[in-house]
């Protein structure tokens, strides 16, 4: 178990709080798969509409032009042809999902690899807590700064713990999103420079990613401790 400090909205610490190896360890890092795991995500969000006319969807008449024989020109049976200028086009791009399956497994190994790398990286902060009386975005906006989030921002709150001022609060704050914690992936963790978590936050994710740790990995971590 690693101790890490735990904060307030001010950067003063208040106390640690016990992180899991299984999830945290450095040596979590997979970097092959969270390539993977990126790779996934973004070809699951792209729209797919490229699209191209067939010869069925471009303008002019089906009519043949002259006849098969005799005219001693090359045959040919519409002006839509793909050979002729304004012509269909031969196999070109249509409509498509780009999203393919990925299994669960990997995708919680990436997310254990993100958060051990954000941890290694000093880029992942835990607060006591994230919520300030006034819903007021110029208060959240000094409260990040504080605790270094001047670029990029993830904060990562619990569904339990989630309050309206908090969302009110950071809504409008340019570069910053805001997301519960059954909602994470691997991608957000990598796309933002710093990640900011509640205490809550962290300790159901930790939880929940640690008992998706295959029992081979944990009886090789026990073994190496003991």
């Amino acid at each position: 178990m690693a101790n890490v400090d735990v904060v307030n909205l001010n950067g003063d610490k208040v106390g640690t709080v016990e992180l899991a190896d299984e999830v945290f360890a450095a040596d979590q890092v997979n970097e092959a798969l969270l390539w993977e795991a990126v790779k996934h995500y973004r070809a699951a969000i792209r729209q797919g509409t490229a699209a191209t006319k067939n010869r069925k969807l471009v303008a002019g008449s089906g009519k043949k032009l002259w006849k098969q024989k005799g005219t001693g020109r090359a045959r040919v049976g519409s002006v839509r042809s793909p050979l002729w200028r304004h012509g269909g086009t031969v196999h070109g791009p249509q409509p498509r999902s780009y999203d393919y399956a990925f299994p669960r497994k990997k995708l919680l190994g990436a997310l254990r690899s993100a958060l051990a790398s954000k941890l290694a990286d000093g880029k992942l902060t835990i607060v006591d807590s994230l919520e300030i009386k006034e819903a007021k975005t110029k208060l959240y906006r000094s409260a990040l700064d504080k605790l270094g989030a001047n670029r990029t921002t993830l904060i990562v709150e619990s569904g339990k713990t989630l309050t309206e001022a908090l969302f009110l609060g950071v809504r409008n704050l340019d570069r910053v999103e805001l997301m519960l914690n059954n909602e994470v992936h691997p991608y957000d963790l990598l796309r933002y420079e710093r990640a900011i978590f509640s205490k809550d936050a962290i300790e159901l994710l930790g939880e929940s990613l640690k008992k998706t740790v295959s029992k081979r990995k944990l009886a090789a971590a026990q073994k190496e401790v003991a």
